[in-house]
């Protein structure tokens, strides 16, 4: 199956509407296949993010580097995930945050304007943008909740129940960092949960 035919299903799943061949065909011009190496940056800190990227193969994060030099991740992506700093992707200012491929990577990526024009001229598009943005914002909020009123151990519960293949393609350091612990701790939550 090709990255596009990845693509068209998940639009088509998520939005509930079918893609005419229309649709495809402008989906097809204007989103370009790109990819990364591992290790490769998807978007630097200082940098415009000029793309948005749809992740059809690999993983990347999400990260900060703080005064101290130590990396604080906001986010793991996997396949059919998006790749992008939305502030700087919408408002094009400088991002605060770099994105790296965690594995080797395709991604389909596409601009700012295109975007626009197809949330205006694809209905299962737009469709899927209205469902992105509503499971985004209660991501964010229920991670919001979790980072200040949570346990360490009933942040790693949570992750595991709803993101358990992160277990299985992150390392332990990510995901400490993830939920904002030490490996150590991690560590220990890990062993007490296995007796």
């Amino acid at each position: 199956m090709s990255n596009f035919e990845v693509f068209f299903d998940y639009i088509q799943e998520i939005s509930g509407k079918l893609l005419s061949a229309d649709d495809k065909h402008l989906l097809m011009a204007h989103f370009k296949p790109k990819k990364l190496r591992k290790r490769q940056y998807f978007l630097q800190e200082g940098d415009v993010c000029k793309y948005i990227g749809f992740i059809v193969k690999g993983s990347a994060r999400t990260f900060t580097v703080d005064e101290k030099g130590h990396e604080n991740i906001l986010k793991l992506a996997l396949e059919n995930w998006w790749l992008a700093d939305f502030e700087s992707f919408y408002l094009l200012t400088p991002s605060r945050f770099n994105i790296e491929a965690l594995e080797d990577m395709e991604v389909l990526q596409s601009t700012n304007a295109q975007i626009e024009e197809f949330l205006k001229n694809i209905p299962a598009f737009a469709a899927m943008s209205i469902v992105i943005s509503q499971n985004y914002t209660i991501a964010n909020q229920r991670r919001m909740q979790a980072a200040i009123s949570y346990t360490a151990e009933e942040r790693y519960e949570n992750l595991v129940s709803n993101y358990p293949q992160f277990l299985q393609r992150f390392p332990q350091n990510m995901i400490a960092s993830y939920l904002g612990i030490s490996p150590e701790t991690l560590s220990r939550i890990r062993k007490n949960s296995f007796k």
